[in-house]
């Protein structure tokens, strides 16, 4: 499928998404967001795709909202609308995706460009990149779901300095902080993020999905009540063909072929 505003492709059951807006730092302006929903729900129905690679072209990830894209003052704008429109729905899909997603963080990821990669299930980053919640230089308050995210992955008092601030969290910082996976050089970049993409490409496509439901509940639940949940994954798990494939392989030392079945 054709797009204006990215790229789409899928190789080895790996989707890509490449925003590719690379002189404005892949700024998000309506039409971007729109096809970038549209892309996001072509994975999830792609029998093709098991893994999502998400990143941008040129020197960044993602900057943001492009605030010249609006036509209309900023008092005259309907902020409520457009989170509703455009924003949300990618947002949920991404998130909510039962396929694993990684983000390919190739430069600065800022505004609701860092929320995008904080929606990802993984982050891997080149050496170099920065993050930050930018809305508060213009008067604004995180949106497209950081509020939610970024607290889970760094912290309570981390994500308030960094949403307060709106400082810049270099490369090094974000590892030690929990806010990417992996740090690695920017000519390795590729390499790694694809290398494991493969790999997860490679596993159990339901007990995948089933994994990634299971962490979020367990991350809003008490134990009694994810205790529940995990036995009731796990009876599902064991019904599919994928594990018993799994067990079969494993007595005749032979690697699994899973179908997602």
């Amino acid at each position: 499928m054709a797009y204006q505003w990215l790229e789409y492709s899928i190789d080895d059951q790996v989707a890509t998404i490449a925003l590719n807006r690379p002189e404005t730092l892949n700024a998000l302006t309506d039409d971007l967001l729109r096809e970038l929903t549209d892309a996001v729900k072509a994975v999830e129905k792609s029998r093709d795709a098991r893994v999502l690679v998400l990143t941008g072209r040129g020197r960044g990830f993602c900057s943001g909202q492009d605030l010249k894209s609006f036509n209309a003052e900023p008092g005259e704008r309907d902020i409520a609308a457009h989170l509703d429109h455009y924003y949300h729905p990618l947002i949920r899909k991404l998130a909510n995706l039962e396929k694993p997603t990684i983000a390919m963080v190739n430069g600065v990821a800022a505004g609701a460009g860092m929320s995008l990669a904080l929606a990802c299930d993984l982050r891997i980053a080149a050496e170099g990149v920065r993050f930050s919640q930018a809305f508060v230089r213009i008067g604004l308050v995180p949106d497209s779901g950081s509020s939610y995210f970024l607290p889970r992955l760094i912290g309570h008092s981390r994500a308030l300095e960094m949403a307060m601030s709106g400082m810049m969290v270099d490369d090094r910082t974000a590892l030690q902080w929990g806010l990417i996976n992996r740090l690695v050089p920017a000519d390795s970049l590729e390499a790694e993020t694809y290398g494991l993409a493969k790999a997860l490409a490679s596993g159990p496509p339901l007990a995948l999905g089933m994994i990634k439901r299971e962490m979020a509940f367990g991350a809003a639940h008490s134990l009694d009540e994810t205790l529940e949940r995990e036995k009731d994954f796990q009876v599902e798990a064991a019904a599919t063909e994928d594990h018993r494939e799994a067990v079969t392989a494993f007595f005749a030392k032979q690697p699994p072929v899973f179908k997602g079945r």
